[in-house]
């Protein structure tokens, strides 16, 4: 279980998250939603060890991950699937998997990463199997973002990260990552979601937070957060509805 617990962080003498605390447990999917500039992206890069903590404590499974710096973390298992999807266009599909495991192939050879990523694509993405030395820049953006996350199972996580995957993603292509990220939660993954669809969010998610001005405004069940949309609304406005 990924535990955050007070945590302080920013940028320079810029403070942006105020003591947040949350959970996010294995086998499930945690929705972070709050309005632009809350600090949602800082939560998630602050957790990849890319923003340094101030305060408080980041762990997994009890270990402490706070001073970890940002390169061991995928070891660790910790990985962020960032905004914009961050492909290397000149670059294969294939390739852009292997990148994902970069840590892994001196320990488990290439033969046997570039054979786990064939087999990825099969599972996951069954189209873009055959088309596995195809320039990521060819694809669509749906397929590039299933690529993006793809990339990040690779590095075989226990945390998956995940930053506005959704993004400019054409609507029959959010219901199919949606699904996908059900999936690799069911299969005992945990999953922290910051996502602009809120609602669709909180469908697919076990625990939910607001994030407001880099505090935590509301927790619990998403349910709750959906009968009493109000609650929504007074910290999203427009986006709890979108």
């Amino acid at each position: 279980m990924l535990e955050i617990t007070d945590v302080e962080a920013g940028y320079g003498p810029l403070p942006v998250l105020h003591g947040v605390s949350l959970r996010v447990v294995p086998g499930t999917i945690t929705a972070l939603v709050g309005p632009n500039g809350a600090g949602k992206t800082t939560l998630l890069r602050t957790v990849a060890g890319l923003v340094p903590v101030r305060a408080g404590a980041i762990t997994l499974d009890g270990a402490a991950l706070t001073r970890v710096p940002a390169h061991e973390r995928p070891g660790r298992g910790v990985v962020l699937v960032p905004e914009g999807r961050r492909l290397f266009g000149d670059q294969t599909i294939l390739d852009n998997l292997l990148l994902g495991a970069s840590w892994r192939i001196r320990r488990d050879g290439l033969a046997r990463v570039t054979a786990e990523a064939h087999a990825l694509l099969a599972r996951h993405a069954p189209a873009l199997a055959p088309r596995a030395r195809q320039h990521a820049a060819a694809l669509s953006g749906g397929e590039q973002q299933l690529v993006a996350i793809l990339r990040g199972l690779m590095a075989h996580p226990r945390v998956l990260l995940l930053d506005e995957p959704s993004l400019g993603l054409a609507p029959q292509r959010v219901g199919e990552m949606f699904a996908l990220l059900q999936q690799i939660a069911a299969e005992g993954l945990a999953v922290l979601l910051v996502e602009q669809m809120v609602q669709q969010a909180l469908r697919v998610a076990s625990a939910a937070y607001v994030l407001d001005r880099g505090r935590i405004a509301l927790a619990g069940a998403p349910a709750e957060l959906l009968d009493h949309p109000e609650l929504l609304a007074a910290y999203l406005g427009a986006e709890a509805r979108a």
